[in-house]
């Protein structure tokens, strides 16, 4: 039997970012202060331009750039700030680590905040972190206007929407603030690293200090120098700062986004087909205004109980796939549950139920035809395993 293909591996750093991080490894020059044009202050600016915004703030991780942006909003101490129930670990992390408290809102089977629970804990919101989950991307129609009305800010985690657009609006730029991950399995990989990007002058002026632009630093940040004047001295010093060395591994994949955009959205639809066809499993459709940039695959289990889920887990590895179900694999940082740090729970039963049956494999976009054809046969088999092979009509 030939096996599907190894998925963890990311694609090669392009030779462009050779000859700079040699440069660097000579000079030791890694510290992003130590000209006005480092690397990272490059990337900043390459970023903000292929995003359409006006500033960039490169960070250690997507947390650190989270937290920033919380810390940036000048929110009272525990304040509370909705998060959807279906997100990484790191999201309500990054909430506690600002000194506010996660509020958390049931998510449909379509991995999506449902906009009812979402409206009726609004009231007591002073902040709305939207986490595109698996690049899945709620309504943001129904969450922007509701979050206008109450004159709330939102912040988009798009730490896996790197080139998902809504409405034709790149994700990261519907809220006050967006913020990215640069973690290998992300769309543009620095092994860790991330950044906050927004059009607030005055937010991204608290962010750079806050984030380790110490003493008269952020004078090589070529934005509005006011503000950031109105701040020395008047924030706290985090140290979140990126690195050179990973700056110049992430500039030269920017010019990459869009084939491993394409490349990523045609591969998940392909395999979705495939799935789909499968009475076990089901891949819910994007939203309408959706456009999606995957590099992983999301699907739910139909007519399965615990042991048979589990079941068809251990199958599709043993066909050479692995999966994770959210809710069964265990301690798995994305069941909110397993969240003890946030003390007692809320009720979610519906963001429980989805969690039970969800699964989730990689699905990289460097992937051809012929490897897509096994992962998807791997997985319709593995659920036939369990459940037997559909019969066809008529038979």
């Amino acid at each position: 039997m030939t096996l599907p293909p190894n998925v963890y591996d990311a694609e090669p750093i392009p030779d462009a970012a050779r000859a700079e991080i040699d440069r660097m490894l000579a000079d030791g020059d890694l510290f992003r202060y130590t000209s006005d044009d480092s690397p990272v202050a490059l990337l900043e600016q390459e970023f903000a331009a292929h995003m359409g915004v006006k500033y960039a703030l490169a960070c250690a991780s997507c947390s650190a750039a989270l937290f920033l942006a919380l810390k940036s909003l000048g929110l009272p101490h525990g304040a509370r700030v909705l998060i959807p129930a279906f997100t990484f670990a790191a999201v309500p992390s990054a909430v506690v680590h600002a000194a506010c408290v996660p509020v958390l809102v049931e998510v449909k089977d379509n991995y999506r905040i449902d906009i009812e629970d979402f409206e009726s804990k609004l009231e007591s919101a002073d902040a709305i972190l939207i986490s595109h989950m698996r690049g899945h991307t709620s309504d943001m129609d129904a969450i922007l206007a509701l979050a206008f009305a109450h004159d709330i800010p939102v912040i988009e985690d798009a730490a896996h929407s790197l080139g998902t657009e809504w409405h034709g609006r790149k994700i990261g730029t519907l809220g006050r603030i967006g913020c990215f991950s640069f973690q290998s399995y992300k769309l543009l990989n620095s092994g860790e690293g991330g950044i906050l990007i927004t059009d607030d002058a005055d937010i991204i002026a608290r962010a750079v200090i806050m984030s380790g632009a110490y003493e008269h630093n952020w004078k090589k940040h070529p934005v509005l120098q006011d503000r950031f004047a109105h701040w020395q001295n008047k924030l706290p010093l985090y140290n979140t700062r990126l690195g050179n060395l990973s700056a110049a591994l992430l500039r030269p994949q920017i010019a990459e986004i869009p084939r491993r955009v394409r490349d990523g959205r045609r591969n998940h639809d392909y395999v979705a087909g495939l799935l789909n066809a499968s009475p076990w499993l089901h891949v819910p459709p994007p939203l309408e205004p959706e456009a999606r940039a995957p590099d992983s695959i999301q699907f739910n289990l139909k007519g399965f109980s615990d042991d048979g889920a589990r079941a068809f887990a251990d199958a599709a590895e043993a066909r050479g796939v692995k999966v994770q179900i959210f809710g069964l694999s265990e301690d798995n940082a994305r069941a909110f549950w397993n969240w003890q740090f946030l003390g007692d729970m809320p009720d979610l039963p519906q963001t429980r139920a989805m969690l039970m049956r969800a699964c989730d494999a990689r699905l990289p976009a460097r992937l051809k035809r012929a490897e897509l054809d096994l992962i998807a046969a791997a997985l319709v088999g593995a659920a036939e395993d369990v459940k037997g092979k559909a019969l066809a009509y008529g038979t």
